[in-house]
Order: C-alpha cells, then sequence, then structure tokens
C-alpha cells in the first residue's frame, strides 16, 4: 500500500469505552494514521460522518443510545450508492444473526475485543488498500465517461458542423452575405423563448433552424436565382425543397438533427392550410410554424435576387395582414408586441454590427410572400 495513505487516511472511531478509544488512536498514531477522530457517542455519528468524509469507520456494536446495527442504518442513506467506505466492527462477541445484520448494512469486517495489534493494522491496512484502488478505479471510469462524452460531443459538432457548411453553401447562391441561416437560427431562438419554451428546446430550434432550408441544394440555378416571378412548374420544383431536406437530414438519433428533419419539411405550411403539404393551425409542428415566421421576416427585410429589401415597417404590416393566414396568430401577437420588438431592434443592431445588411429603402411592397 502507498505510504501516502498512512498519513492521509481519515479514519472515525466510535466506541463508548474510552479505554478503547485510546487503545486504537495509539496503535493507529503509532502506525504513522495522522487524520484521526473519534467518537464515543453514537448519536454523534452521523454529523461528524457528514463532516469529516472518512476513509474508514471502526465502529464498536454494543453501545447505549444507539448501537452499531443503528449507527450503520444510520449512515446507509449518506454513503453514495456504489462508494465504498468500510466499515470495521469492534466487539466482544457477535451472534451470527448480528453478523448477518452488520454486514448486510455495510460492515466490511470484524475486529474481537481486545485487540490484538498486528491484526489491528492489518485489517485497517487491507480495507484502506482496497478503497484506494477502489476510488482510482472510479476516478479512472470518471475520467473515462468524461471522455467519451467529450467525443460524443465532438462528433455531434461535427456532424452538425458537416450540415450548416451544406446549408450555407445552398444559401449563399441566393444570399450573397451567406448570412440567412444563422439570422433565422437566432431570431427563432427569441420567438421560441418569448413563446415560453424550455430554454433548452429554444436552444435547440436555435441551432435546427439554420438547416431549415438545407434542401435548396438539390434546386437549380435557373429557378432558386431567377429574378422574376416564378412560373408554376418552377414553383412546383421549387417546393421540392422542404422533402428534400427532410430526406437530407432523415433517421438521425441526435435531437437537433430530428428537430431540424422536421423544421425543414414543414417550415412552408400555413395557418390556414394553404401551404406545401396541407397541414392548418396547430396541426403544424410549433418548432416549424416560429421558423416560418423567423423565415419569411428575414426574407422580407433583405435583399435577394428576386426582390429587394422591405423596410422594418412594411415587413411588420404585411406579418400583421398574414395573422391567422400564414402565421400562427398567437406568435403574430406576440411578434408585434412592444417588449418583443424592444429586443428585435437589439438582435438586428448586433447583426448589422456583424456585417449583415441593414434594412434598405423598399419603394414597392409587391407580392413576394412565395418566399423561396
Amino acid at each position: 500500500m502507498p505510504e501516502h495513505i498512512h498519513t492521509t487516511a481519515r479514519i472515525l472511531i466510535v466506541d463508548d469505552q474510552e479505554a478503547n478509544v485510546r487503545l486504537l488512536e495509539k496503535i493507529l498514531k503509532r502506525a504513522g494514521y495522522a487524520a484521526l477522530s473519534s467518537i464515543r457517542d453514537p448519536r454523534q455519528v452521523l454529523a461528524a460522518f457528514l463532516e469529516h468524509q472518512p476513509d474508514l469507520i471502526l465502529l464498536d456494536l454494543n453501545m447505549p443510545h444507539l448501537d452499531g446495527i443503528g449507527v450503520m442504518r444510520q449512515l446507509a442513506p449518506y454513503i453514495p450508492e456504489g462508494a465504498y467506505v468500510p466499515i470495521l466492527v469492534l466487539t466482544a462477541d457477535i451472534l451470527p444473526a448480528a453478523k448477518q445484520t452488520a454486514l448486510s448494512i455495510g460492515a466490511k469486517d470484524f475486529l474481537t475485543k481486545p485487540f490484538d495489534t498486528t491484526e489491528v493494522l492489518l485489517r485497517i491496512h487491507n480495507l484502506l488498500e482496497t478503497r484506494c484502488l477502489y476510488v482510482k478505479l472510479q476516478n479512472l471510469n470518471e475520467t473515462l465517461e468524461a471522455k467519451v462524452r467529450e467525443r460524443t460531443q465532438e462528433l455531434e459538432e461535427a456532424q452538425f458542423e458537416m450540415l450548416e457548411r451544406l446549408a450555407r453553401a445552398a444559401e449563399f447562391r441566393d444570399d450573397d452575405t451567406g448570412q440567412h441561416t444563422q439570422r433565422v437560427g437566432q431570431l427563432a431562438s427569441i420567438v421560441a423563448r418569448a413563446a415560453g419554451l424550455p430554454e433548452q428546446q429554444c436552444e435547440l430550434i436555435r441551432q435546427a433552424a439554420k438547416l431549415h432550408d438545407i434542401g435548396k441544394i438539390g434546386i437549380p440555378d435557373s429557378i432558386l436565382l431567377k429574378p422574376g416571378k416564378l412560373l408554376a412548374e418552377e414553383y412546383a420544383q421549387m417546393k421540392f425543397h422542404t422533402a428534400w431536406g427532410a430526406e437530407i437530414l432523415a433517421a438521425s438519433r441526435f435531437p437537433m438533427i430530428q428537430l431540424a428533419a422536421e423544421i425543414a419539411m414543414y417550415h412552408h405550411e400555413r395557418w390556414d392550410g394553404t401551404g406545401y403539404n396541407g397541414m392548418s393551425g396547430e396541426e403544424i409542428p410549433l418548432p416549424a410554424r416560429i421558423v416560418a415566421l423567423a423565415d419569411v421576416f428575414d426574407v422580407l427585410t433583405h435583399v435577394r435576387p428576386y426582390k429587394e429589401a422591405w423596410p422594418l415597417e412594411d415587413t411588420l404590416a404585411e406579418i400583421r395582414s398574414q395573422s391567422g393566414r400564414l402565421f400562427d396568430p398567437k406568435l403574430v401577437e406576440m411578434f408585434l408586441s412592444d417588449p418583443f420588438q424592444s429586443g428585435l431592434s437589439c438582435l438586428l443592431e448586433a447583426l448589422a454590427s456583424q456585417g449583415a445588411k441593414a434594412f434598405s429603402p423598399y419603394t414597392h411592397a409587391s407580392a413576394v410572400l412565395e418566399t423561396r
């Protein structure tokens, strides 16, 4: 056993007989054990255990007020499951039934009074060595688990980064800043938070929303970059980007990618049922409803190959007019509220400072709500 165990092991002695306590202290100090604490009243053991967190307990079995069995039962709830805190029972005589009970509730070994010095030290040595090895194994397991978690997180981040870069590659084709996906993610998370969703869900939406248009990677430039209104057959082909996006993201075991697939598939649904797949009202998943609002807001307020940027006032007026038609009325009401608009202004300023295009005057608010 490493020498440092002798000087660092915390040993708690519990015996109502002062002579026994003094003898054990003498034996242990001569052997080099310095971190000793002693209690003669068993009713004080729990408080001492919680304060000192001993590595080993030397426990008398027959004591007034509370016997050793009672002490072990009292300590049991405070010893973490799977932890190894050895209890060495001290006894002059023990019946088989009492011994079985003691072993079943935490005792690891027994010492018979009167004490034999060599036997005392060997049994304590063995128990502390076992505890030392157990703690080392536990620490090793925790280290390995931490490395596994770290590696798993790295793999998840790498997977997401690959998909996000693919989405941005598609987005660069009709958004020359390449920041639409980032802005939609930020705005969607703020809308989700204002709608009362849990913080963890808001963060998932922030990440997943960035992939909402990943299916555009399959749309030809002749359609995606067309400066005018799409023909019926072109618009029909454009609509495939939702299904393609969902297919790219399908069958993932990661919650964020699963949510991204749902958003990709349904972010062009309309509250009144006239969207891509005919879903309506609350039948449309809430994250998709949130991203639909964030997506349209960002598309309208920024330049695209087929449109100029709308000023903020016109955009908000258009969103108000689409309440109950394109958008969830409750989300629109919240989005247009003064507190939310104050927060939105801060977000837009932050995005502008990061290089996002500022709003430019829009002279002709024509029908561009067939956002691509």
